[in-house]
């Protein structure tokens, strides 16, 4: 039964109601919501009155995180649906009735926009579910609603500020409010940080899943690209956009991607999902002994001197339980940058045409019009432009020579910088430091400066990456990645929950509003008579 009656439906809101301000959410794991519901100490009606109860308290007042751009209108009647049939027929699995937040560049066929932050496609409620969505709810998940993103998953203009976007505004870290939530997963990455939800679905291209998951102190996880589905996601690039999962913790992460990963008739890429699928989330075995982890290490003075510590602290605790740190001090990175950019130019003209063209109504149906769109809408353009669009906009199609040459070039020269790891120093996994700590938002630079970027070579191969909380500098999250060869993506989660077992090192944020406003910071600001 998947919709109760009105009567039916608003006694279990009355109860949920009553018990919500009971029952704590915050930092509660998967395992522990599913046990307090086959308990009966909790029911997933409840559960979603308590989310959106803190969604209220710490996104759209208190902190004002501006993580969620929408609650799903839904949530209630499914949840309570789910309660229903818990009773009669048992739980689906791990994720029956759990809350679960998605991507504001993922469809859900509930009446919700799905924007890409965009005003331009304020009006897109297409009534579909994107496959991965329809994992989720096949698995018992609830939808609660929509996160906020940086607008277009940050393809729009090369000084954009991540986090931000038209329609859902500046999202902002939980851990000190005026650094950024990273793009372009930000909101995915602040709410799951706030406990606003169990976990969230994040994107990313280039760092747009692991880069918020850093910088937000939580684990996330890019997968494999063709593990997961991109059908009715917004896209940018056919060869290297991938869905995954970001959680509090490895297990939640693995849950998810359970439910999330597997092969979609209409999405190529994901033809061998199926066979490389396992259970993500079979952990209680994983370990660190014997592994064999490359580590590269940036140049000095890339990193902040907390960060480096904390990377120290992190390598000694992959010793102590019997990894082989491999230092690699050699690699050099191939010159692909020109490449990726005429790649993704070229793939997010075909593949946005090629979707807004599948949108069942708005008046933006085209790349062209979207940017004739902007350029007649104030605030889309009041912080920055869109110089990427309009570049994209003059690119050929998918035959030009030029887009041929560069796609294979990218796909060769990443693939082989990584496989040559892997083979020539018999690794497990390579390791490094996934950003340094969040920089300051900052409405005039663009965003990125400063930070050591892990991200771009696994995204170019398509491979898996997982970052997991390392540390903290100056109460700033820092995390550690663990970079695996194609279809590693099993291996990559044992060894991060392993490592996130032996450390524990992740702690709730405190929504500090500066860390410059701290009482050492301030006293040493000012003059010493």
């Amino acid at each position: 039964m998947r919709v109760l009656s009105i009567a039916v439906l608003g006694l279990v809101l009355g109860n949920a109601a009553a018990h919500a301000a009971r029952y704590q959410v915050a930092e509660k794991d998967i395992a522990t919501l599913q046990a307090d519901m086959a308990a009966g100490r909790v029911s997933s009606a409840e559960l979603v009155r308590a989310y959106i109860a803190r969604i209220d308290a710490l996104d759209s007042a208190g902190p004002r995180l501006g993580a969620v751009i929408a609650i799903n209108p839904n949530a209630f009647a499914d949840a309570a649906a789910l309660d229903a049939e818990r009773k009669t027929r048992g739980a689906r699995g791990p994720l029956h009735g759990i809350p679960i937040l998605v991507k504001d560049n993922i469809e859900t066929a509930d009446p919700m926009p799905t924007t890409a932050g965009s005003l331009a496609l304020a009006g897109n409620v297409t009534h579909r579910d994107a496959p991965l969505v329809a994992r989720l709810r096949a698995a018992g998940a609830v939808i609660l609603g929509k996160t906020n993103l940086s607008e277009w998953a940050n393809f729009r203009s090369s000084n954009s500020i991540w986090g931000w976007s038209g329609v859902g505004g500046l999202v902002k870290n939980p851990y000190v409010l005026n650094r950024n939530a990273c793009g372009s997963s930000s909101g995915s990455g602040a709410a799951v940080a706030a406990s606003l939800a169990a976990a969230a679905i994040g994107t990313e291209t280039n760092g747009s899943l692991v880069c918020p998951g850093s910088f937000n102190g939580i684990v996330s996880f890019k997968p494999t690209v063709g593990l997961v589905s991109r059908t009715h996601v917004v896209p940018i690039s056919h060869s290297q956009d991938t869905a995954g999962p970001m959680a509090r913790s490895v297990a939640d992460a693995a849950l998810v991607l359970n439910a999330i990963a597997g092969s979609d008739a209409a999405d190529a890429v994901t033809k061998y999902a199926d066979a490389k699928k396992s259970d993500f989330a079979a952990l209680s075995g994983a370990s660190l002994r014997g592994k064999r982890l490359g580590v590269l290490l940036p140049s000095p003075g890339a990193l902040p001197a907390q960060t480096e510590t904390r990377l120290g602290e992190a390598l000694a605790a992959l010793t102590a339980q019997g990894a082989q740190i491999v230092t690699i001090k050699d690699f050099v990175a191939p010159p692909v940058s020109d490449d990726e950019h005429l790649v993704l130019q070229y793939e997010f003209k075909s593949d946005l045409n090629a979707y807004l063209a599948s949108t069942p109504t708005g008046t933006v149906r085209s790349l062209s019009d979207l940017i004739a769109f902007n350029a007649a809408s104030p605030r889309e353009t009041a912080l920055f432009g869109q110089n990427i669009l309009i570049e994209s906009q003059a690119r050929g199609d998918l035959n030009d020579p030029i887009y041929v040459h560069a796609r294979d070039e990218l796909k060769s020269l990443t693939t082989a910088a990584l496989d040559g790891l892997f083979t020539r120093y018999h690794l497990d996994a390579v390791i490094r430091p996934t950003q340094g700590p969040a920089f300051l938002t900052d409405s005039i630079r663009s965003a990125g400066y400063g930070s050591p970027d892990s991200a771009s070579l696994p995204s170019e191969a398509g491979y898996p990456h997982l970052t997991v909380p390392m540390g903290y500098d100056h109460g700033l999250p820092v995390g550690l990645s663990f970079i695996g060869p194609a279809w590693s993506d099993a291996a990559m989660l044992a060894l991060g929950h392993a490592f996130e077992q032996a450390t524990h090192a992740r702690k709730a944020p405190n929504y500090l509003p500066s860390l410059e406003a701290a009482a050492a910071a301030d006293g040493a600001f000012a003059p010493a008579h």
